[in-house]
């Protein structure tokens, strides 16, 4: 059982931090190869607070990723065409093709955290969505996707000194906005949510990671050996064998006997 608050020490990274980021890095680089050679598909999947540090986090995981074979979505409040389909439509019409990976900044989960505690689902309809969620992510598996699920937890002290951070220094302040301290109003109600989800929706072929982002450098490494583990899982990491005409082509042109 997920409980939020075995997640709240504080606990500085102790390793040698660029080194290590580094060296993550260079793994997920040839992750990413694996499965553009063949065609294996993967969606990693964001949640957790405003300013937990998720942004920061896809950043790092994309460093080195060849953009051809990724797509960040971060997800907002859905547009009018999407709200004329079901919650998932807008989903499922971005899922990756083969040798592709896609990366939700937020996610269907909307629909059983905000969209439950500020109204704007029914109690009928997020309730529905637990096994609407559930369906939609044994399909994915089902169907070869490697699926990774993260929720970046940051305490309150610590979000309250992000956001104060955000208002005092002037190249922050485009990140915050009304929404962060409605939902910020409402921690109690969001926490409620937050459990129901995970008790609902922590699957043995779906499960939960959660990361604690109260030191974001020890957060960006848990979490980026979190989807490099369970993407490696999923492919062969064998290198492909060299073709023997293409060899025999490029010594001949390289000089190389």
């Amino acid at each position: 059982m997920i409980e939020l608050a075995d997640y709240e020490k504080t606990k500085a990274y102790k390793g040698h931090y660029k080194r290590d980021l580094a060296a993550l890095q260079d793994r997920l680089e040839r992750i990413l190869v694996a499965y553009i050679i063949h065609g294996r598909r993967a969606v990693v999947m964001l949640e957790g607070w405003d300013a937990a540090g998720k942004g920061g986090i896809i950043q790092r995981l994309t460093a080195q990723w060849d953009p051809r074979h990724f797509e960040v979505y971060p997800i907002s409040a859905p547009t009018a065409e999407e709200k004329a389909h079901e919650f998932l439509w807008r989903f499922r019409t971005r899922l990756p093709e083969a040798g592709d990976v896609t990366i939700y900044d937020r996610s269907w989960y909307g629909r059983v955290l905000v969209e439950r505690v500020e109204g704007y689902a029914s109690e009928e309809e997020w309730r529905a969505a637990y096994d609407a969620i559930n369906t939609f992510e044994a399909e994915l598996v089902e169907d070869g996707t490697t699926l990774v699920k993260l929720f970046v937890h940051v305490s309150q002290a610590e979000q309250d000194k992000r956001l104060k951070d955000r208002l005092t220094d002037p190249w922050k302040r485009w990140k915050t906005g009304l929404d962060d301290y409605r939902n910020r109003s409402r921690r109690e109600d969001y926490l409620t949510a937050m459990h129901d989800m995970f008790a609902r929706t922590d699957t043995g072929g779906a499960p939960w990671v959660v990361i604690n982002g109260n030191d974001k450098k020890s957060a960006r490494i848990h979490a980026l050996t979190a989807v490099a583990d369970q993407l490696e899982a999923n492919v062969d990491m064998t290198p492909p064998p060299l073709d023997p005409e293409l060899e025999r082509v490029a010594r001949a042109a390289l000089g190389l006997g």
